[in-house]
């Protein structure tokens, strides 16, 4: 490993947007680590930038940091992740990320009926539910989960 392939904690959090209390914290939590010079200050791999990048893109897209902490869990420790690494996440959160879309397409749909369908009227609205009669087909918000 070549030096510059080394960053201190301060130019990574610069590099991803990340306070440095963040990196720390998901340093604690086992998403990356950090190897310590002689004067035992933190130095990270220049590959964590694209590790830290896809903590902030998967959390922003919904997914939990369990989700995403099985996720790197599958890529390695000590050396840069390969395109087939990357690839392999990508096919495994493929399904969750697709449900998600899915998801919110529903909602963006039963919003704009709601709100544009300009009925004003729970007499009349068709997300309306008297008696409760969705009730039966499940808990939570029915009409955008199905």
């Amino acid at each position: 490993m070549k030096a510059d392939d080394l960053i201190p904690i301060g130019t990574l959090a610069r590099r991803t947007g990340l306070a440095v209390s963040a990196i720390r914290y998901y340093e604690g939590r086992g998403l990356l680590q950090s190897l310590r010079t002689a004067g035992n200050q933190r130095r990270f791999l220049r590959s964590d930038i694209r590790r830290l990048s896809f903590i902030r893109i998967a959390q922003n897209l919904g997914l939990g940091l369990a989700e995403i902490e099985g996720e790197l869990a599958r890529l390695p420790q000590g050396r840069t992740p390969t395109a087939q690494d990357w690839q392999r996440i990508s096919r495994s959160l493929r399904g969750a990320i697709d449900e998600r879309i899915r998801v919110l397409e529903r909602t963006r749909t039963k919003l704009d009926e709601c709100i544009g369908c300009g009925c004003l009227s729970l007499a009349r609205c068709r997300l309306y539910n008297p008696g409760d009669r969705v009730g039966a087909f499940g808990s939570g918000p029915r009409f955008v989960l199905g």
